[in-house]
């Protein structure tokens, strides 16, 4: 039984210091101040900030470095591309950006690990949910299954410690969980009998699904409680959602000045924005009430697709392990959640006009009538027919497919999850989707087109980097809160896994060389 022991984050912790050091934007990184390491208690810290009063951003500065030590960031050295494969290249990788488990500080926001656990790089000098399946994805080609092995035991502690997976392995973000890759990642451990660690694991996969679905049984048609929202028909679907309505300690600054333009009620724009946060797509028109506008930004007010469809993965995990372990109350329990979810999906996510999978806006009963590459997630965990899985084929390879790969939106907002951007995890459920629907060509160019993309940034710069631009092909993500980062967890996962997958065009250099979709 999870103990839901939730440590206090920064924000609760320093009060108004936190607030005048992240408004006063003493450190350029909004995420810097959350990560530092306070030399002792929060109650001797603010009494000396209070007697003291520092009013300048130079003594505020000064009073931080002497209270707190500042993160450092995880470094990951570039290679000389004419002198290391890539591949080679992403192999060293893994150790750089692997930390060990210790004991954490007093009052640190750095959750404690019990195992290894790879880090994404740059800012991002904790393990993180979602980034951490694709990751796996690269360690278990490079042969590291002792990561992958360490790696899924440290999800598995997070769920039975807290109740679910954490955003990331902070106090501040243990309000709110990722997209829940856990039961892909357990499937990792016996490719060739996922049931076997689905077994396993039952026990955190039921937490993880029971956290996901808290306040379903008392909800009523047309409402929504936390993460679950019931359909007018009975339908029961999911919803990102965050359990805190305050400004992120890691974008304090930015969420409150937003709040402060926006003429909006600030802790409902602040929930939308953490909920955001949660769908790991943080931030795009996907949640814009007007496709172009944070501020308009509604996500708890969307149904999406790829939350849905994962959680379906999970209803199958969580049914294929009770046959493993002849529970037949619980195979029949989660054969029948499956259905019925897979039934709502058809019912309110599948346009059929569109041909393709849509978010669906349940305040207003209405599709959200953007194509995105969320599309591509009921592909990803066999909750298609064929007929849609082809229908998405088409629109992809319309729409989505450029030079460079899959684009994750049409729309240029100046967000960094629209485009021209393209993200690593994007390609990889992509390519492993259309694969299992035996859309093999569209799968190869895919991954031809952004392996080509990856290797020319890299021939550049000696690096990889978090996200990549899919219209020109050879060039770097930009947009967001931050700027870009290298390192990079998930793009060298993907790349590696993809570089397994086809040798051949891995080696290509030229778009013309790919196959055509």
């Amino acid at each position: 039984m999870a103990s839901l022991a939730r440590p206090d984050p920064p924000q609760v912790l320093f009060k108004d210091l936190f607030v005048a050091v992240q408004s006063s934007q003493v450190y350029a990184d909004g995420k810097a101040f959350p990560d530092a390491i306070p030399r002792s208690s929060p109650h001797d810290i603010l009494a000396q900030y209070h007697a003291q009063r520092p009013s300048s951003a130079e003594a505020l500065k000064s009073f931080v470095e002497t209270h707190f030590t500042l993160p450092s960031e995880a470094s990951t050295p570039p290679s000389t591309p004419e002198q290391v494969p890539i591949l080679v290249h992403i192999d060293r990788l893994w150790d750089p950006l692997t930390r060990q488990p210790n004991i954490v500080a007093p009052h640190s926001s750095l959750l404690p690990m019990p195992h290894p656990y790879v880090v994404p790089g740059g800012r991002f000098r904790e393990m993180y949910y979602w980034d951490s399946y694709f990751t796996m994805l690269g360690l278990a080609e490079s042969g590291r299954h002792d990561l992958v092995e360490d790696m899924v035991r440290d999800f598995a502690y997070l769920i039975d410690t807290y109740g679910h997976v954490p955003n990331g392995a902070r106090t501040y973000y243990l309000s709110r969980s990722q997209p829940p890759f856990f039961f892909a990642m357990v499937a990792l451990l016996s490719a060739d009998d996922p049931a076997a660690s689905f077994a396993r694991f039952l026990p955190e996969l039921r937490h993880e699904y029971a956290f996901w679905m808290q306040g379903a049984a008392g909800l009523h048609r047309g409402t929504a409680h936390r993460r679950v929202v019931m359909l007018p028909d009975g339908s029961t679907l999911n919803r990102y959602w965050d359990d805190r309505d305050t400004p992120r300690d890691e974008s304090y600054r930015e969420d409150t000045e937003l709040a402060r333009s926006s003429g909006r009620k600030a802790p409902q724009l602040y929930r939308d924005i953490r909920a955001a946060a949660e769908s790991g797509w943080d931030f795009g028109s996907r949640w814009f009430a007007d496709a172009h506008s944070k501020a308009t930004i509604d996500t708890t007010e969307i149904i999406p697709v790829d939350l849905n469809s994962l959680l379906f993965g999970l209803e199958n995990a969580i049914r294929a392990g009770c046959e493993r372990t002849s529970d037949k109350a619980c195979v029949e329990e989660f054969g029948r959640r499956a259905a019925a979810r897979r039934a709502a999906i058809d019912r309110y996510l599948w346009d059929s006009t569109a041909g393709s999978y849509l978010d669906y806006r349940w305040t207003r009963r209405a599709s959200v009538p953007r194509i995105s590459a969320a599309t591509l997630y009921p592909l990803f965990v066999a909750a298609a027919s064929e007929a849609q899985a082809a229908s998405v084929a088409t629109a992809v390879s319309r729409d989505l497919l450029k030079d460079g790969g899959i684009a994750t939106t049409l729309l240029d907002t100046g967000q960094q999850w629209d485009a021209p951007n393209g993200w690593p995890p994007l390609q990889w459920i992509a390519v492993a989707g259309l694969r299992q629907y035996h859309q093999v060509q569209l799968a190869e160019t895919t991954a031809c087109r952004w392996m080509l993309n990856v290797n020319r940034v890299y021939s550049q710069t000696g690096k990889l980097v978090e996200k990549y631009d899919v219209m020109t092909s050879g060039r770097s993500g930009g947009g967001g809160e931050y700027p870009l980062q290298d390192g990079f967890g998930w793009t060298n996962g993907v790349m590696r896994k993809l570089m397994a997958l086809y040798p051949v065009d891995a080696a290509y250099s030229t778009l013309e060389q790919c196959p055509r979709a």
